[in-house]
């Protein structure tokens, strides 16, 4: 290529597009706060900072579930709370109901009372948090269990889902966080599908019906399964109690997770700012002083060696 430039001129002229492109990029930084803004700027780190990016978003999503599922863990505690201090009142009315001293109209009574606390303990199986049914399982969009005063059992169950959902953690490992409402409320045998000694209904239902048969023997017989059916809804509490240690120590992992990408991505693609604006003005000044050389520099032509 034929060049009308002689050496000096082009030389210039590289060093103005020099100084020019580097007060471009520190312009860039300076407004923007990046030093990474298209990836011809690093293209050997994009990679790393679109993977960073990729495990921020997916963090973020895993934060997001631990909320939820701190919510439904709290709700399920209160719930099981709730469900133990009635089966607490169901034994102090089973003593009562069992004495000498009480007649059938006081058992008839007491029998209505129990009814009460049945009915109630169906609400809390029935537990919804953001209209979703938390122990319904894998089917949360309807209860487990109806109430029928009209039925032997007045606690039907209408569904007996799986509880198939994980809680997945920031480090990669996953945990059950939740039970059906059988499980709670409604043990039964695997083999058999009759109602064990921990079976929550079936302990509240005997009772009722001992009391208002005024039957001394089944109320005394009911006591028993009262207090296995309390220890099972214990142990259910303390499985959340567990959970809830977990969504904790996992929110606390995901926490910091967050913090550290959100550092790694600073120092791999933030600009520092101080250093920016120092190569803005010096660039300006370099330029400055080029032309200003470049002004000063003698010119001739062929003229000037004509006499």
């Amino acid at each position: 290529m034929i060049t009308n430039l002689n050496p000096e001129s082009a030389l210039f002229i590289a060093n103005v597009n020099r100084i020019q492109q580097s007060i471009a990029e520190a312009n860039n930084q300076v407004s923007s706060g990046k030093k990474i803004n298209v990836a011809s700027d690093a293209p050997d780190q994009i990679d790393t900072l679109l993977q960073l990016r990729a495990n921020l978003q997916q963090n973020t999503q895993v934060q997001s579930n631990l909320t939820l599922a701190t919510t439904d863990a709290n709700a399920a505690d209160n719930a099981l709370s709730s469900s133990i201090q009635l089966m607490d009142s169901a034994l102090s009315l089973a003593s009562q109901g069992a004495t000498a001293t009480t007649d059938a109209a006081g058992r008839l009574s007491i029998a209505q009372q129990i009814q009460a606390i049945q009915q109630q303990m169906v609400s809390y199986s029935q537990t919804t948090v953001q209209g979703r049914f938390i122990f319904s399982g894998d089917q949360d969009s309807s209860p487990a269990y109806s109430w029928d005063s009209n039925a032997a059992n007045p606690a039907v169950q209408e569904i007996n889902p799986p509880s198939t959902r994980l809680i997945e953690d920031a480090s990669g490992g996953s945990f059950p966080a939740s039970k059906t409402a059988p499980e709670i409320f409604d043990d039964r045998d695997p083999v058999t599908g009759n109602p064990t000694a921990n079976n929550v209904f079936n302990a509240l239902n005997t009772l009722y019906w001992a009391l208002r048969n005024n039957d001394t023997t089944g109320i005394n017989n009911a006591i028993p399964l009262l207090k296995s059916a309390s220890a099972q809804l214990n142990t259910m509490q303390a499985f959340y109690g567990n959970v809830e240690d977990r969504i904790q120590n996992a929110t606390d992992f995901a926490n910091n997770y967050n913090v550290q990408l959100q550092t790694q991505i600073s120092q791999t693609e933030d600009a520092d700012i101080t250093s920016a604006a120092t190569e803005l003005t010096e660039g300006n000044t370099q330029l400055q002083a080029a032309f200003q050389m470049q002004g000063q520099m003698p010119h001739s032509s062929l003229f000037n060696y004509l006499g």
